[in-house]
């Protein structure tokens, strides 16, 4: 329970929501060290900062039903929250001017607010007034943390003392380096809200541990916080908040929700609710908004399908294609989908996106009776195809392929048998082709031999007839 959280509320709505707050949270534990029972001689509720009157008392009611859930812990979940060390996130989210600038709202209860709101360690903006012997004056007109309100025209001052101001050499004045005028960024140091006085230092020490980072002192108009220089760029005219919202760049970014969720350290599947009917505790990881869209993704996907089979039916394959291909864009993994567009593949004949999509679609669903089904006869008519090329070995893996997924599809054993049979008929003529080849090939060396032989024993007989002739001479 978030107890600082309660003892504001109090001290804003005073006695009236003490009185709402017991009589809707008295069997609440969390509740029963801050709210004793009524009676005489007890502790009066804290004091409301401004008298008020009953114009609230729906905000209050709805404030002492909703305690419980509204001072829990439970709104920061385990996610660690972004922290924004640059204003360089404008291209992820919205960085408007403060709210109340397009409000008509009096500077008594704007800087009523302003007190009321900064703390210790926030960083101001302002500008040098004057330089004493003791210090600067500084008129602050922007906040660069914590609430950042609309101050630049409420002319609140404040002093960064002597000791507060770093030297920047081994000898001289510190305040010789700073001159009226100067833009300043310090630190909060002391708030005394009563007198409305505020005391800054340009010791980084002074900074909140998420802002030790952060540079203080002199700073130039560029490095002004963004939400300030909007606030100057509108500041003459009639802009209107949400126009200036739907001008922003970081507005039109499609991931703001999931940014500013991490931003705050929230989280997605366990997120907090103000309704107790959707109290995370009280439903299944089915029930987040992930898994509903996923359901609604499905269903939506599911109509294309419907159509598409219609147009398939009528012999519109064009417009049948668009409708299953937009069902896959709403839902990519969605089964049907898959099933109704491999079967229109295979249809017009192209065998390899059909089975392409019934292998996506069984690893999704591998009950799918359909997607097993059209996948075993696609891989048969496609191990076919291969076999009437003479791609014999192509073809057997697919139609091994299909007996691995279904071992009982008769189509694809017959096939296979059919094709070792026409393999080893087909290496039996080989083998055969081969020894005919052999023998002709033997045939052929024989007869050269022979030939040879005769042309020698011709040589022979014509050598002895010549040496026949010469002896006779």
């Amino acid at each position: 329970m978030e107890r600082d959280l309660v003892r504001q509320a109090l001290g804003l709505h005073g006695p009236s929501l003490l009185s709402l707050l017991r009589t809707e949270q008295h069997e609440n534990p969390d509740f029963r060290g801050l709210l004793p029972p009524a009676g005489p001689g007890l502790e009066a509720p804290p004091p409301a900062r401004k008298e008020r009157g009953i114009d609230n008392i729906e905000i209050q009611h709805f404030i002492a039903k909703k305690a419980d859930l509204l001072f829990s812990h439970s709104w920061k979940t385990n996610v660690p929250a972004t922290t924004e060390t640059s204003e360089e996130n404008e291209d992820y989210y919205a960085i408007m001017p403060p709210l109340e600038q397009f409000m008509d709202i009096p500077s008594a209860e704007r800087r009523e607010l302003f007190f009321r709101d900064v703390e210790r360690g926030d960083i101001v903006i302002g500008r040098i007034s004057s330089i004493r012997e003791f210090g600067f004056f500084m008129v602050l007109f922007c906040l660069r943390s914590g609430v950042v309100r609309d101050i630049a025209d409420l002319e609140i001052t404040a002093l960064c003392p002597l000791r507060d101001v770093p030297s920047h050499s081994s000898h001289g004045d510190p305040l010789s380096y700073y001159q009226t005028g100067d833009l300043i960024q310090a630190a909060i140091k002391d708030i005394d809200r009563y007198h409305e006085k505020i005391t800054v230092s340009l010791h980084t020490s002074a900074l909140s541990p998420s802002l030790a980072s952060t540079k203080l002192g002199v700073i130039s108009s560029e490095e002004l916080p963004l939400h300030y220089r909007r606030s100057v760029e509108i500041a003459s005219g009639l802009e209107t908040y949400e126009k200036v919202l739907h001008h922003s760049l970081g507005f039109a970014n499609p991931a703001v929700v999931e940014f500013l969720v991490s931003k705050l350290g929230l989280s997605e599947s366990n997120p907090p609710s103000l309704m107790r009917g959707l109290q995370s505790k009280n439903f299944n990881e089915e029930d987040f908004a992930t898994a509903l869209r996923k359901k609604q993704s499905a269903s939506w996907a599911l109509k294309c399908v419907k159509v598409g089979v219609d147009y398939f039916k009528e012999g519109r394959h064009v417009d049948a294609m668009n409708e299953y291909n937009k069902a896959l864009e709403i839902d990519a993994q969605n089964v049907e989908a898959l099933v109704a567009r491999g079967a229109l593949y295979a249809t017009k004949g192209s065998l390899n996106k059909a089975i392409d999509d019934f292998e996506v679609a069984l690893e999704n669903c591998p009950t799918h009776r359909n997607a097993r089904k059209y996948l075993c006869q696609t891989l048969v008519e496609r191990g076919g195809q291969l076999e009437e090329e003479d791609k014999f070995l192509n073809a057997e893996s697919y139609y091994k392929k299909a007996l691995n997924i279904d071992e009982t599809f008769q189509e694809a054993e017959d096939a296979l048998v059919k094709l070792r049979r026409q393999m080893q008929k087909s290496l039996e003529m080989r083998e055969k082709q081969a020894a005919k080849e052999e023998r002709q090939k033997e045939k052929k060396i024989e007869t050269s031999a022979e030939k040879l032989r005769k042309l020698l024993k011709e040589e022979k007989r014509y050598l002895i007839s010549l040496s026949k002739e010469a002896s006779g001479t």
